[in-house]
């Protein structure tokens, strides 16, 4: 039996971890189909008022402002005041990080799979 190989390839290093708890609170609020759309249309209409937003959906004003909330909280948007309204726009720092910690995870997956192979062909 010849012993097992480790692979050379890095393991999550403690940053790594730290990194993707970071991203916690933005896959959460990205996790919800109406707050990805909102997401979505800031990012490729620019800064919207709530009214936009809602705009073509069958939401109310106070449902699209709750959802504001929660993607406000996450970072992934802010408001800005544009003279007597509020203007919403992308925070494309936080999809960034989402983009990091996705490529991470990608990376330990490829890692993963790279092991099993070697253990599936015995190197």
């Amino acid at each position: 039996m010849s012993p097992r190989r480790r692979s050379t390839s890095k393991r999550a290093l403690p940053r790594d971890v730290a990194a993707l708890r970071k991203a916690v609170p933005i896959f959460a609020a990205l996790g919800d189909a109406t707050r990805l759309h909102i997401v979505g249309a800031l990012c490729a209409g620019g800064a919207m008022s709530i009214a936009q937003v809602t705009s073509g959906t069958n939401l109310t004003r106070q449902a699209i402002a709750k959802h504001l909330r929660v993607l406000s909280d996450a970072g992934l948007v802010r408001d800005v005041k544009a003279g007597r309204e509020r203007l919403w726009e992308c925070e494309r720092a936080q999809l960034e990080e989402a983009r990091r910690s996705l490529q991470l995870i990608e990376r330990q997956w490829d890692d993963a799979l790279m092991r099993l192979k070697e253990a599936v062909e015995g190197r």
